[in-house]
């Protein structure tokens, strides 16, 4: 229409000029990002964070460089898992994010704050915001995979990096209990939803190996992966078992140490989006 504005809120109506808005936040300008996966979990507790570090050393293993973007604003972990304290600068063009050992780019609000164990207290849009900024304000160097680690459920943050970030693909984090067939549908449910594909399963403390017989223990039961699996047509790309060598590299900031042979599948499936 040739009386058309731009602005659709001041006509009630459809029209040809109408476009689809993008709500896609704009990348930092000095910025390089191939491609992104969210790591993602219906529930707390799964050891997430974990898988995230854990495929951002096989992928930097690799020759690839990989970025970790800490999206769990009120419960970061990354810095932790890396034992990185501080961002490598700032400019005018943008904030530097922490560099690991091994080169691993990690973004976190841990590295903002004065202490690390002062709570963030924040309303969900500003938590929202915090993320996008993570995104449009920080230089992230040549990043060959951005591993998005994102807080538990269907929320706001969820929500925001889905919308607001080019997602490629999403791993599905989980346990072997119960209700796991519940919480994994809504995790499916929102990346389809999103229209954001999701490459697969990764079921953590999956079993405990006795040191002694090296038999199989099933902690948390028999798993209902599979079942959900199949019902969604989707791959069970990884089962981690409970290691306490894995807690103990975590918490000193040693996941670079970590053997990730067992995710050898998952990374295939992330090669290949």
């Amino acid at each position: 229409m040739s009386s058309c504005n731009g602005n659709c809120a001041s006509c009630g109506s459809d029209c040809a000029d109408r476009k689809a808005e993008s709500l896609l936040a704009a990348l930092n300008p000095k910025s390089t990002v191939k491609k992104v996966i969210a790591v993602i979990s219906g529930k707390g507790g799964v050891g997430k964070s974990t898988v995230t570090s854990m495929l951002a050393v096989s992928m930097a293993r690799q020759g690839k460089r990989a970025g970790i973007l800490d999206a769990d604003i009120t419960g970061p972990s990354a810095p932790t898992a890396f034992g990185v304290t501080e961002c490598q600068g700032a400019s005018e063009d943008g904030l530097y994010p922490a560099l690991t050992r091994g080169g691993i780019q990690v973004m976190s609000i841990n590295l903002l704050l004065d202490n690390s164990t002062d709570p963030v207290v924040w309303r969900g849009p500003v938590i929202a915001g915090a993320v996008k900024q993570f995104w449009t304000d920080v230089i992230w160097e040549d990043v060959d995979y951005l591993f998005v680690d994102m807080p538990p459920g269907t929320g706001d943050v969820p929500l925001t990096v889905f919308q607001s970030l080019p997602v490629d693909g999403v791993i599905i984090v989980t346990s072997p209990q119960d209700l796991v067939s519940m919480i994994v549908s809504k995790a499916v449910k929102m990346a389809n939803l999103m229209h954001i594909p999701v490459l697969g399963f990764v079921e953590n403390y999956s079993y405990l190996e006795c040191p002694d017989c090296g038999r199989r223990i099933q902690v948390f039961g028999e798993s209902k992966l599979d079942e959900v699996a199949q019902a969604f047509g989707l791959p069970v790309l990884a089962r981690l078992p409970i290691d306490p060598k894995v807690a103990e590299a975590f918490d000193s900031g040693l996941m670079e140490t970590v053997n990730t042979d067992a995710l050898a599948e998952a990374v295939r499936e992330i090669e290949k989006v």
